[in-house]
């Protein structure tokens, strides 16, 4: 009995020290500057309550606002979380809105929709996390009703 508790211990020790060590090799978590005249509100008409929602449950993962919460500094769930918000950015950056081409637009309004409408935005991950970001049917259609708009204003040009 005395041998096993041992070996306990120790693989405790190994354990700690290696979690103590993945402290130091998290990447980096980044908010790079925002030119305001290119972000989504600075450039389309965006109705309050659907910018209210894309601040509350969207621009963590697809701004460059992002909100760094404690857990985002702690090793293995900062790889995890960053690598979100780099994919995010990647996909929809609504602090770069401005930059994209109106083709690129078009088919980002398109998949706001689709991937609100589906429930695979806000990443289920998130939600279970943060309730409050949960979208409700309402605040899903109020997010479609603008992208349809903002789409066909685009197409009216």
């Amino acid at each position: 009995m005395f041998f096993t508790r041992k070996k306990l211990m120790w693989a405790v020790v190994i354990v700690a020290l290696i979690f103590i060590g993945l402290q130091f090799t998290s990447p980096a978590r980044t908010n790079p500057p925002v030119d305001p005249s290119k972000t989504l509100e600075g450039t389309t008409a965006v109705p309050a309550d659907v910018s209210a929602l894309f601040v509350r449950s969207c621009d963590d993962c697809h701004s460059n606002k992002t909100n760094w919460r404690w857990y985002t500094y702690v090793a293995p769930v900062s790889w995890f979380t960053i690598g979100h918000v780099d994919e995010g950015r990647r996909e929809l950056n609504f602090s770069e809105w401005g930059s994209y081409t109106e083709r690129r637009k078009e088919t980002r309004l398109r998949a706001i929709c689709q991937q609100v409408q589906k429930g695979d935005m806000p990443l289920a991950s998130y939600v279970l996390i943060h309730r409050e970001v949960k979208l409700t049917p309402d605040q899903v259609q109020a997010i479609c009703d603008w992208t349809k708009q903002e789409g066909q204003r685009m197409t009216a040009k």
